[in-house]
């Protein structure tokens, strides 16, 4: 059994297939990160954003009205992509043929999307070829940094 000095390690260090070359980093005190998937033999590109967390939804306790909210850690270790076109071409060449490289790590949902969006844009995600974003999919609130 691990210590939690042990666990709190793996926490930091644990990214699964995915590559950062900052600094090493607590994932519990983020909200998501930015994320490019490079096809390597072809240099062909993706650009998008993944959630550490997400929020479910509990019964309440007994005697109790309000619902329990508790934090729970998404699927992002071996996440791939939501580009349909990106996970056909993983499925058919292989996951070592593509390079997973966490771009930042965000605090808030408004800052994830809103420089999710701003590095699209940036790069002309939908006029290149080069490119497997499709869309840019936008709802974006005040950003909270």
């Amino acid at each position: 059994m691990l210590d939690f000095k042990s666990q709190h390690l793996n926490i930091i260090m644990d990214l699964g297939h995915w590559v950062y070359s900052g600094d090493n980093i607590d994932i519990s005190e983020h909200f998501g990160f930015i994320y490019e998937i490079t096809h390597t033999p072809t240099g062909k590109w993706y650009i998008g954003m993944k959630q550490l967390w997400f929020q479910k939804k509990r019964p309440p306790l007994k005697g109790k009205k309000r619902k329990r909210i508790t934090k729970v850690e998404s699927d992002w270790r071996t996440y791939t992509s939501s580009s349909r076109q990106l996970c056909e071409d993983i499925e058919k060449f292989g996951k070592e043929q593509f390079a997973f490289e966490i771009i930042e790590f965000y605090n808030s949902k408004s800052a994830l999307s809103y420089f999710e969006a701003k590095r699209q844009f940036e790069t002309d995600a939908l006029l290149s070829e080069k490119s497997y974003n499709g869309i840019i999919n936008l709802r974006i609130s005040k950003v909270k940094l």
